[in-house]
């Protein structure tokens, strides 16, 4: 912890997380009602503040619109944030938005997933709640990363929780990021993660190595936020995987 972190974050969410997200530090869940104890949770924590658009608004205005040789996607993205975009320091609200934004990028309905067969409803259930806590991440607009938690490390947070393996929680964490691989799945990626005021950015670079990423503000310096990634990346991945309840099978 680098600075003075808020209160316990307190929210009650459309649908009950598992309780075993209360292996990490500072994480209590009630059914629906999610706590977080910042002190504990965040390895780093240096802004309390989060951009954010009001999820109705993205789902109403723009969802549903095209890409044009006129509008790249990426530049209506930001234009919407620019347009609507607003400063929040209540991470309850964050964590509710990033519900709604996730409960659509992995929602039921697109089942099943061609190519993915291991993917279904308990696999989208983990990766809505993992996805909500990645949303207190931050990362600031010159690249330097400000908030980093637990869920950074995707596949070592969901090994930890839900007692997958290496090549399981890898999987999972690919899907995560990529959004099932295609461009239709990416199309709405884009557009949904205006709600948390950015563009979802890979920290790794030609494999998967547990580098995680984060929604990025556009223009934010990749290079800065690998850089920053590299300096933290094996002490904090270390303690997360010490979290893991003994005899949970790996691969490494």
């Amino acid at each position: 912890m680098t600075a003075t972190a808020p209160p316990t974050i307190s929210v009650e969410l459309p649908e009950a997380f598992d309780p075993r997200w209360s292996r990490l530090p500072g994480v209590t869940v009630d059914g629906p009602a999610l706590a977080i104890d910042p002190a504990e949770y965040f390895f780093r924590f240096d802004s309390a503040s989060w951009l954010i658009c009001e999820w109705h608004l993205v789902r109403d205005q723009l969802l549903n619109v095209a890409e044009t040789a006129e509008a790249a996607l990426e530049q209506t993205a930001l234009e919407f944030i620019r347009s609507n975009g607003r400063s929040t320091t209540d991470a309850a609200e964050v964590l509710t938005i990033a519900w709604q934004v996730y409960s659509y990028l992995f929602r039921d309905e697109l089942l099943p997933v061609s190519g993915l067969a291991q993917i279904g409803r308990d696999e989208l259930r983990m990766l809505r709640e993992a996805a909500t806590l990645m949303a207190l991440n931050k990362v600031e607009p010159d690249g330097t990363i400000s908030n980093i938690g637990p869920c950074w490390f995707f596949p070592a947070a969901t090994s930890v929780v839900f007692d997958l393996d290496e090549t399981t929680g890898g999987m999972i964490d690919e899907v995560y990021h990529s959004t099932w691989f295609n461009e239709s799945r990416r199309v709405e990626s884009i557009k949904a993660h205006a709600a948390l005021g950015g563009r979802l950015v890979h920290g790794c670079q030609s494999v998967p190595d547990q580098s995680g990423g984060a929604c990025l503000p556009y223009g934010a310096s990749v290079e800065t936020f690998r850089t920053d990634l590299r300096a933290f990346r094996d002490e904090w991945l270390t303690a997360v995987y010490a979290c893991r309840v003994s005899g949970i099978p790996t691969n490494s």
